[in-house]
Order: C-alpha cells, then sequence, then structure tokens
C-alpha cells in the first residue's frame, strides 16, 4: 500500500504539471479568438500563481481540518473544473474568473501532497516528487 500511494501521488504531480505549461503553449492561439493582446496572458498567469499563493498560505489550516485526502480530492474537482472551464470560455471574463479556481486548487494539491510526502516518505520522494511534476510540464 506504501508503494501504490506514492506511486499516485507521483502521477498527481505529472497531472499537476500538466496544465502549467498549457497556457504558454496555447495562448498565441486562444488570445485571438478572443481578441485580447498577447500580453494580457500576463494578467491570467499573475491570478494563477496568485491563487496558489494564498492557498499555499492557507493549507495548514485547510489540511489540518480536513485532511490530505479530502484537500486533494476537492481541489483536483476543482482545478478539473476550472480547466474545463478555460476550454469553454469566449472572452477574458470567464477565463479570468476560472484562473482564480485553477490557482487555489492547484496550489492546494501543491501544498497538501508536498507536506503529506515529506511527513511520511524520506527526502529522495520529495526530489521525485517534483521530478515528476517537471515530466507533467
Amino acid at each position: 500500500m506504501y508503494t501504490l500511494l506514492i506511486i499516485i501521488i507521483y502521477l498527481a504531480f505529472i497531472s499537476l504539471g500538466l496544465p502549467d505549461s498549457l497556457l504558454g503553449s496555447s495562448w498565441p492561439i486562444m488570445h485571438l479568438d478572443i481578441g485580447m493582446p498577447l500580453s494580457s496572458m500576463g494578467l491570467i498567469s499573475m491570478l494563477i500563481s496568485g491563487g496558489t499563493i494564498v492557498s499555499s498560505l492557507f493549507s495548514d489550516k485547510v489540511t489540518r481540518k480536513f485532511g490530505t485526502r479530502t484537500v486533494t480530492t476537492f481541489s483536483v474537482f476543482l482545478t478539473a473544473l476550472a480547466l474545463l472551464g478555460f476550454s469553454f470560455s469566449k472572452n477574458i471574463i470567464t477565463i479570468v474568473i476560472f484562473a482564480i479556481p485553477y490557482g487555489l486548487g492547484a496550489g492546494a494539491i501543491d501544498a497538501a501532497l508536498n507536506n503529506y510526502v515529506a511527513m511520511h516518505y524520506s527526502s529522495k520522494h520529495m526530489s521525485w516528487l517534483h521530478c515528476f511534476w517537471g515530466v507533467g510540464t
């Protein structure tokens, strides 16, 4: 069970890294479809990063209250919902709206799983964890 869990956590970090590179690779086409300048990607990136920072700052309290499993599960669904919202967005307002839950969810997943691995596994697994995030990106 111990090995299976770390494999699942590694897969979670691959999936956490996948959308991180999508904005940069898709924005050159997306901005034309929604009629925004190329530079408006900076706003979206800042909102996602801001959400990640906010959820990371509150992750200790939230994880202690609800547990790693609940926080991770909820955050995965929040992030998936935001990515689905991105795919259906027709204007910058909806993209901005979905950037907020995406950042919050991604930050919560990252912080909760980092903490769990740090507490229950050796330090080599933390290195591998972030290596798998890189595989995802």
